[in-house]
């Protein structure tokens, strides 16, 4: 019953694996690097997958500077997420939604990085 509970939660939410307890390292690594996404242009401004859905793709993207990280170091630290969130997804049983999420870009909006620039989508 908990294992329910615990999806119907995640489904409200939209965001499972950014709202569990003892969120991994590579995940705060990540998150710094959106924290530092300063930016003068847009072509300053990439996106990054983040997470992994039990289903296939990922589960949300974050939006970085490459003026402030290289794109092979966003890349690594993304990588190694998804690799974790698919073993934390196989070990616990955890289902998704299925939905595919658009990457939704970014641009540089008031010096910052910033999702949903390229294709027009909104950052969730």
């Amino acid at each position: 019953m908990n294992r329910i509970a615990l999806l119907l939660a995640c489904l409200a939410a939209s965001a499972c694996s950014h709202a569990t307890p003892g969120a991994s390292k590579t995940l705060a690594e990540l998150r710094a690097l959106g924290q530092a996404a300063a930016c003068t242009s847009d072509q300053q401004c990439k996106t990054v997958p983040l997470g992994a859905k039990s289903c296939g793709g990922p589960e949300s993207y974050m939006a970085y500077s490459t003026a402030r990280v290289g794109p092979e170091k966003a890349g690594a630290l993304a990588e190694r997420y998804r690799k974790e969130r698919e073993a934390e997804n196989q070990a616990s049983g955890l289902v998704s939604d299925c939905r595919f999420l658009m990457d939704p870009g970014a641009q540089c909006r008031a010096g910052t990085c910033q999702l949903g620039g390229k294709n027009g989508a909104l950052a969730e």
